[in-house]
């Protein structure tokens, strides 16, 4: 018997930066290691990841970490993570890490941890074992993973669908998920994202049909939005185009990469002779797929859109798809950049999220899964909060208790002693972790602070310069400020502010020495007071003093 312990570092409450933990007898397994893309509030923070403090101090407890498909969302932190657990194993299926050594090595990192595992064939860790079943998703070699462990099995599914049209490297293996199913689920982690849609995903999420009849509709230069790792979706694409004899430019190195890898090892079907260089990408009838490295979605299509790329601009006589719907987050962006091409003159076809779907389980999807693995209990992880509700909704419907349920948040434990939930409470650290740039390092929340409080309010530098011997003031005090109010039309203000400054500095200077602390403090919370009546605004106020 076990002691067992589930909980996440990311992926709950939140879309994205899925990393969930279990802890059986002290051998750890991380499930997934993902990132979540800012959203619009993040001023120039490019993606988030997990804090991952708990899985370095614990290190040498992993197991291995355990990556159901390809998407930024599962595997995206890994880069940033690596380096702080060098010699942690990372599992996956062929195609998941075949794109993630390509991140690996753009970054200059040792793949040598990379361990490659086939669906339904059992890897034995001591008294445990992980075992893989083949599920459908918007990519190939999507798995989700059982830990089997003395109390019973552990099922985290990943991202999924029931789709029997999907076959070969999509196709779910339903027989596999019914034999676990009898051989007894102690725990179910199943997605939520679309929990709150009703019936399958399934046929939802096909768009062959529009992206088919917007190319034969429109004989003009067309541009795809599409993202770099929904293989299925570019698929799509390519078939439609193969009834066509137009050519294709794919702009972005990772989603070249990403294409032509996938058709070498035979996970997508297209002439590759039919994609042609960058220099193509002003002919006419040309199809251009537009994608991201890893930032922001959109960054690429808003470059150019506000003409700022190089090789191409948006003319009236083009079309622009976005084959992937608009998710939580990113409507705002989005909007924007729908309202900038419609001003163009480009026509613009959008897929209405209501009625098209990415590749996650709806309810009908749930309720199947949880049919097929009957798990003792259920833990609905992979969305928002609200997702989460109605992920256990849709669980009670079928007949599950609700104090099998459990609804939890980021750092939060449910402990399983001998196959029961316990009532102990236990809290991990789990927070975000700001990447800006190259570096890994985190941005932090004061630096996100600083950064928009300097959008709202602008910034005021007050500068005074002191005589060494005699402490007397030489210089200044001077004002300048940059995005707070123009100076010009606001002398009087500029010039009782620095009085203000002025009266602070003469209060705290004494015959031998000035207290520069208190002359900082003093000018920002005077000051600062004074700002306010006068503009309503708070404006970062630094002060430099210095001695000649």
């Amino acid at each position: 018997m076990s002691k067992i312990k589930i909980f996440s570092l990311g992926g709950l409450n939140e879309n994205g930066k899925n990393l969930y933990v279990v802890d059986v007898d002290r051998d750890l397994f991380i499930f997934d290691a993902g990132l979540k893309y800012a959203d619009d509030n993040m001023l120039g923070i490019d993606y988030i990841i997990p804090n991952y403090d708990y899985l370095k101090e614990n290190k040498d407890r992993i197991k291995g970490i355990f990556i159901t498909h390809g998407h930024d969302e599962q595997m995206g932190a890994i880069p940033d993570m690596i380096a702080d657990l060098p010699d942690v194993n990372i599992y996956g299926t062929p195609f998941t890490l075949e794109l993630l050594r390509n991140e690996l090595n753009d970054e200059g990192l040792s793949a040598d941890h990379l361990i490659e595992l086939k669906p339904h064939r059992k890897i034995t860790f001591g008294k445990n074992s992980i075992f893989p079943i083949a599920l459908t998703h918007a990519i190939p070699d999507a798995v989700g993973y059982v830990l089997y462990t003395p109390d019973g099995a552990i099922f985290y599914t990943g991202n999924f669908i029931f789709d029997p049209t999907m076959i070969d490297a999509y196709k779910t293996d339903i027989g596999k998920l019914a034999y676990v199913g009898k051989q007894g689920v102690l725990c179910l982690l199943s997605e939520s994202l679309y929990a709150e849609k009703s019936g399958f995903t399934s046929p939802n999420h096909r768009i062959y049909s529009v992206v088919s009849e917007a190319i034969s509709k429109h004989e003009g230069r067309i541009l795809c939005n599409v993202f770099s790792t929904q293989i299925f979706r570019m698929q799509e694409l390519f078939n439609a185009i193969m009834k066509t004899d137009r050519k294709v430019v794919i702009m972005g190195k990772r989603l070249e990469k990403t294409i032509m890898k996938a058709i070498d090892m035979h996970y997508m079907y297209f002439d590759k002779s039919r994609i042609v260089s960058i220099h193509h990408v002003n002919d006419e009838g040309i199809i251009v797929f537009v994608s991201n490295e890893r930032e922001k979605p959109f960054s690429n299509m808003e470059r150019i859109v506000k003409g700022y790329d190089k090789f191409i601009k948006l003319t009236e006589s083009d079309t622009v798809i976005f084959v992937s719907p608009v998710y939580d987050g990113m409507e705002k962006s989005s909007t924007k950049i729908f309202d900038a091409i419609a001003r163009i003159g480009c026509e613009l076809i959008t897929l209405p999220t209501k009625k098209y779907l990415d590749h996650h389980a709806s309810r009908e999807d749930l309720m199947m899964m949880l049919a097929l693995m009957n798990p003792k209990y259920y833990f609905p992880v992979c969305g928002e909060y609200r997702h989460q509700v109605e992920n256990a909704k849709a669980a009670m419907q079928v007949g599950f208790k609700e104090e099998n349920i459990l609804i939890k948040l980021n750092g939060q434990v449910a402990i399983f002693e001998n196959g029961v939930l316990t009532e102990q409470e236990e809290h991990v650290k789990a927070d975000d972790i700001l990447i800006d740039g190259k570096t890994s390092e985190d941005v932090g929340t004061l630096v996100l602070k600083d950064r928009e409080l300097l959008s709202d309010n602008g910034i005021l530098i007050v500068s005074a310069t002191l005589d060494h011997a005699t402490k007397k003031v030489l210089a200044g005090p001077e004002i300048l400020t940059r995005g707070f109010i123009y100076v010009k039309d606001n002398i009087d203000l500029i010039k009782e502010s620095e009085k203000i400054a002025l009266e602070v500095i003469n209060e705290n200077i004494k015959p031998n020495y000035v207290e520069f602390n208190k002359i900082k403090n003093g000018i920002r919370d005077r000051l600062g007071k004074y700002l306010y009546q006068q503009t309503e605004c708070k404006p970062m106020i630094l002060v430099v003093m210095q001695e000649v």
